[in-house]
């Protein structure tokens, strides 16, 4: 763990103008440490004016690379290097997977992939020189299975998640930490500002279903209690791939595993049986 006296670090926060990403700046700024906060309505204005000179704030859009590289090299020109990594722009579109439009469905992935993709590029080169760093992906408990409604999404963080595992295992060559960070329910507006698609008719008995389901509403968590377990992540010298935050995530992450393991168990033979090494076949004549 990290001593109270240690050096303060800078943060360079995507989505940071409200909700989870704001929790984690203020957690970070009360501690001491320094914050670029990155995000289309980036404004000091959001903090306390005690620590607005540790406060860099950058319009920006990241699903626009260059505007992405360009911020990047403002934070490491004002505080001198980044240490703290966090993807945490997104947003949420909810519908039926043969509802979207084209467009819905590029705009789910323009943001919550490519715009982590292009801020993960613009940091590395950063990172490696110094020889250590911590990139924070923000995924979701979308991201444990595919559900009803929720398919473009859970398609956005899956992809942002193969990305990160591959991306740890090239950093960490280098001193660089990734960490795949995955919330549950925390009160924020993505509910509020999620894109839904045009419902087809032949969808309605499952969407009344999922009413049923979702009928008693949310019971989500103050966004500072993840905020809190990011500093902790962040503060450990053996940070891990993935953390689940909430006894739901928690939960369901294990449940998931398990219901896959007895699926591959089951079908075992089969698998096993669509593998049999052969020569390299001869060319066509």
């Amino acid at each position: 763990m990290r001593h109270s006296s240690s050096a303060p670090r800078t943060w360079f926060i995507t989505g940071a103008s409200r909700g989870l990403g704001h929790a984690v700046a203020l957690a970070a700024l009360e501690r001491g440490d320094r914050v670029v906060v990155a995000a289309r309505t980036a404004t000091v204005e959001a903090f306390d004016v005690q620590h607005r000179d540790r406060v860099l704030a950058l319009s920006v859009d990241v699903t626009d690379r260059s505007a992405v590289d360009a911020a990047v090299e403002a934070a490491v020109a004002r505080f001198g290097r980044l240490d703290v990594v966090v993807n945490n722009a997104g947003t949420m579109s909810m519908g039926m997977v043969e509802e979207f439009t084209e467009e819905q469905a590029r705009t789910q992935l323009e943001v919550n992939f490519f715009g982590a993709l292009w801020v993960s590029q613009a940091v590395l080169p950063h990172l490696r020189r110094q020889g250590k760093g911590h990139i924070l992906q923000i995924s979701s408990i979308a991201a444990l299975g595919g559900f009803p409604s929720t398919g473009l999404y859970s398609a956005s963080k899956f992809a942002l998640e193969g990305m990160s595992e591959a991306l740890a295992r090239e950093a960490a060559a280098f001193g660089v930490a990734v960490t795949i960070v995955q919330p549950g329910g925390y009160w924020t507006d993505l509910y509020a500002s999620m894109v839904s698609t045009t419902p087809l008719e032949a969808y309605g008995s499952l969407r009344a279903e999922l009413e049923r389901q979702w009928a008693d509403g949310s019971v989500d968590s103050d966004p500072r209690l993840a905020a809190e377990a990011m500093l902790t992540l962040v503060d450990s010298d053996e940070p891990p791939l993935r953390l689940a935050l909430g006894s739901l995530t928690y939960d369901l992450a294990h449940e998931v595993s398990r219901q896959r393991l007895e699926t591959w168990s089951a079908w075992e033979r089969v698998s096993r049986a669509a593998e049999r090494a052969v020569p390299l076949p001869e060319p066509a004549s």
